[in-house]
């Protein structure tokens, strides 16, 4: 027999038509496969309509400071009682009360793991009020997911570890050939805990000089006009122009201090490009720990990154784990999961036990 469709709410302050952050990439991805499935869906965010988006959008529109704060409040007015599930990538942990049917929150990365390592008095405030957040969010779902198993340490319920999902009918090998000369890929931010600058100064100290003919090819929006030589800059890509570079680089590289996931890390992967990290939470959950990547500390990026451009069978090698590692996040896969979670009845947050699911 099959199943009815289901009428969903998903919660995303961030979406790809406002902000660059990989949460809101992944809401988008999510809604839009839940809608091919013939499921309907809403989109409550701050950010505007994406444009060409197959699922409904409700536009929360905030004005002045603390909008990522206030959005909580916000939504809270909303009436979402229409809803059979409310699946919520943030901001509700205000929602105390049952307005759905079933109520389920994925949290994509711990804000307290992430404060540990940002710079700055101001911004770890932030991130430890945000933490607080998630933490009050997991105690007012029916249902906590997280995106890695290391996540469930700053979350005081977990249901299950359900991974980030790349589309495979974009993300994949391909036919077409890599560069003629050495191409390492970045996609991330030049500053904050992405570390592109870092990077940048990594391949002109070290790479270089092995290889006068390599390029790094940057996908961001924040570098600055001169950032270094042999450093091309892309700026913002669609997605298949992303999908494309993915297939045309030799090697991909993110070096961040921290990720709860790291989609870009799946994304190459899938595409059948070999992987270089610093050993982040993320990063070695994506990589089953260097497995299926290289891991390697910041001081030793450079040299690790001529070594590999060096080394044809060993990138072929590490292509190869990647890409088998690459079929458990696949957007299928994962949209199964939340469908079977989606299905099961809703019981009460404080009788469900304490990190029951996944412990993969």
């Amino acid at each position: 027999m099959t199943e009815p469709p289901l009428r969903i709410a998903v919660v995303s302050y961030y979406l790809p038509s406002g902000s660059k952050i990989g949460v809101g990439f992944q809401a988008h991805e999510l809604a839009t496969e839940l809608v091919r499935r013939g499921h309907h869906v809403d989109m409550v965010s701050e950010c505007p309509p994406v444009p060409g988006a197959t699922y409904g959008h409700r536009h929360v529109e905030l004005h002045g400071a603390l909008r990522t704060f206030r959005f909580a409040f916000a939504v809270r007015r909303l009436d979402l009682t229409s809803y059979d599930v409310l699946h919520a990538h943030g901001d509700d942990y205000w929602l105390w009360r049952r307005r759905v049917g079933l109520h389920v929150r994925t949290v994509h990365g711990s804000c307290f793991e992430e404060a540990r390592r940002i710079r700055g008095a101001k911004e770890r405030l932030r991130m430890v009020m945000l933490g607080c957040s998630e933490v009050l969010a997991a105690l007012v779902a029916d249902r906590t997911v997280v995106v890695s198993p290391r996540t469930r340490h700053w979350v005081p319920r977990t249901d299950a570890v359900i991974p980030n999902g790349v589309d495979a009918r974009r993300f994949h090998p391909g036919s077409g050939a890599r560069t003629a000369h050495p191409v390492v890929l970045f996609v991330g931010t030049w500053g904050g805990r992405k570390r592109g600058a870092a990077l940048a100064a990594a391949f002109t100290e070290h790479v270089l000089p092995r290889h006068p003919d390599a390029e790094l090819w940057m996908v961001t929006r924040d570098a600055p006009a001169e950032p270094g030589p042999g450093v091309r800059v892309l700026g913002a890509l669609t997605d298949d122009e992303l999908a494309d570079v993915y297939r045309a680089a030799w090697v991909f590289c993110l070096p961040s201090s921290y990720e709860g996931f790291g989609i870009p890390y799946a994304e190459a992967m899938a595409s059948g490009l070999p992987v270089v990290a610093t050993p982040n939470v993320g990063a070695r959950y994506v990589t089953d720990e260097g497995r299926a990547g290289l891991l390697t500390d910041l001081d030793d990026l450079g040299p690790a990154l001529a070594d590999l451009l060096d080394d044809a069978p060993r990138r072929d090698a590490l292509a190869t784990a990647g890409l088998d590692r690459a079929s458990a996040f696949t957007l299928d896969h994962v949209v199964d999961r939340y469908e079977d979670l989606f299905r099961e009845p809703a019981h009460p947050a404080h009788h469900r036990p304490a990190h029951q699911g996944d412990h993969r």
